[in-house]
């Protein structure tokens, strides 16, 4: 029996949020109580959201769950669509969020202190803007979501953070803002161009549209111009980009990081990075094709600079924090040459990898919080020898620690070893020097795990620090599974995004015969990824 699953799931936080308003008492019982509520709404909407899991039908062709509503009618004849649904591309995402918020309310339990039910509320009001983001299959209703997620994001960091957080909680504003107004831009000049294509007819009268399904089939069937693909794929790779992080727009993720409440640096490492390679997959791929083809050497380049520059950096770091944000960049870095090698392997990889990325990174900034709540110290060269006090604690952050460097067993590996297959094949190149990425990954890994957990203990001020307790091992717990069963059985997720993927892969490469010619108008050589 069909009913609003979709709605529900981005509509109950928000309505946990509007309740949180009017709860009334003391302070301590609002604080209290809004924790407790906060905590029931979002497992309860974690709960709903595995529904889309059991009830996915994994063979299926196009989008399922959809829901359309016509919100209103503008001057001139558009109508604006309600219209979301999923694909095996966008369910896991959404997973992702559903999961992590209930954590990062877990996580912020005795953490935060001040203004407990306004914190509270934002993060509802973020697991709305997240869920929306990722179902929505209208490009308006798409951007409202995705410029939704600033203001929650923005108040976390800017009220919750740490000495610098106005500073960065700006910069994080400004760089994802700017990205977006040229995205807006794009998607008038998309509304314009399928008006003046003259294919779509309501009511008697010649309409353009931002229908996601409908102008990915208007680009596969007539497509837009050469020109106007290539503004357009700027315009949004601007935003996405900035979103990512790519390098070298990536410098507002570490400040953000730094400054973030343990739980901000959770979602945004876990979720909202994620929203700009799920942009590329969406609406890069499938709607210019063309220009993603031509584009690709210039994201193959970004990417491997990303990997490698933002792994020597992370060597460098004294702060682990910091060091774990500039891992994320080199990671993303994996995944935009996964997604632009245009070939299977490639594409499955990334999403695998951004999926894996989600869980490790969420586990390592709770990691690092949960020494920070302890000390009120990020500085490496603080801590040492905490295998004897914290063995338990000692024995999470090596997993994840492993997850991240790509040990197989983990998830870590299968994400990491699909782009590179995929990469081997498009550009062998382009492979060889990702591939030193995972070197110096084991390398600023490894350094830090040493310098935390092993060496001498520090006893003038970690003789009192205790092991993890039973709240923080049932922050870990899900987590814990979730590595472990992508690393092993990751066939369980591959099977649900393999028909997307490839009905993506196959429209994607029916335009790569264009790709020399227009290679050589530029005067540059590459490979195209055809069988090598």
């Amino acid at each position: 029996m069909f009913f609003p699953v979709l709605f529900l799931l981005w509509f109950l936080p928000l309505v946990g949020a509007l309740f949180l308003i009017f709860v009334r008492g003391t302070e301590e019982e609002v604080s209290r109580n809004a924790r407790n509520f906060a905590l029931f709404t979002s497992l309860v909407v974690f709960v709903l959201s595995l529904f889309l899991w059991f009830e996915f039908d994994a063979g299926a062709d196009g989008f399922q769950f959809e829901e359309r509503v016509a919100w209103f009618e503008f001057p001139g004849g558009y109508k604006l669509n309600y219209h979301v649904g999923i694909d095996g591309i966008s369910i896991f995402f959404i997973l992702l969020a559903t999961l992590l918020t209930p954590i990062c309310i877990l996580a912020s339990w005795t953490a935060i202190k001040d203004r407990v039910r306004e914190y509270m509320i934002a993060f509802l009001v973020l697991e709305t803007f997240m869920v929306g983001t990722f179902a929505a299959l209208d490009l308006i209703t798409f951007y409202i979501f995705f410029e939704g997620v600033l203001i929650p994001m923005f108040l976390i960091i800017g009220m919750w953070g740490g000495k610098r957080r106005v500073y960065s909680a700006f910069k994080f504003f400004l760089f994802t803002l700017t990205g977006s107004v040229l995205m807006l831009l794009a998607i008038f000049a998309i509304y314009y161009a399928t008006l003046a294509s003259g294919q779509f007819v309501q009511a008697g009268k010649i309409v353009g549209t931002t229908d996601i399904p409908t102008i990915i089939a208007f680009a596969k069937n007539t497509g837009f111009s050469d020109d106007l693909q290539t503004w357009l794929w700027l315009a949004f790779f601007a935003s996405f980009a900035i979103k990512l992080p790519m390098w070298p727009v990536h410098t507002w993720l570490p400040d953000a990081h730094v400054e973030a409440p343990t739980a901000g640096s959770v979602i945004l490492a876990g979720v909202l990075l994620k929203m700009g390679g799920y942009g590329f997959l969406r609406f890069s791929l499938p709607m210019f094709p063309d220009a993603s083809i031509f584009f690709t050497p210039l994201i193959y380049t970004l990417s491997v600079i990303a990997i490698i520059y933002t792994s020597l950096v992370a060597l460098a770091q004294e702060d682990m924090k910091k060091l774990i944000a500039y891992s994320s960049v080199a990671h993303m870095g994996f995944v935009t040459i996964g997604i632009f090698t245009g070939n299977v392997q490639g594409v499955q990889g990334s999403v695998i990898q951004m999926l894996s990325h989600g869980v490790v990174s969420a586990a390592l900034f709770l990691i690092v919080g949960i020494v920070y709540d302890r000390q009120h110290s990020r500085e490496i060269a603080h801590y040492g020898g905490l295998v004897e006090r914290m063995p338990v604690y000692a024995a999470v952050f090596m997993l994840f620690m492993l997850a991240s460097v790509g040990l197989p067993g983990t998830s870590g590996f299968v994400g990491e070893f699909l782009v590179l297959v995929g990469a081997f094949k498009a550009n062998t190149w382009v492979a060889v020097l990702a591939t030193t990425g995972i070197i110096l990954g084991a390398a600023y890994m490894l350094y830090l795990y040493r310098r935390v957990i092993y060496g001498k203990l520090k006893l003038e001020h970690l003789k009192d620090i205790v092991d993890l307790t039973p709240r923080e091992k049932l922050i870990f717990a899900p987590l814990v599974v979730l590595v472990f069963w992508m690393g092993i059985y990751p066939s369980s997720f591959l099977g649900v995004i393999d028909k997307s993927v490839g009905t993506l892969v196959t429209s994607y490469q029916a335009k790569m015969p264009k790709a020399p010619i227009k290679a050589a108008q530029a005067g540059q050589t590459w490979q195209t990824g055809q069988g090598r």
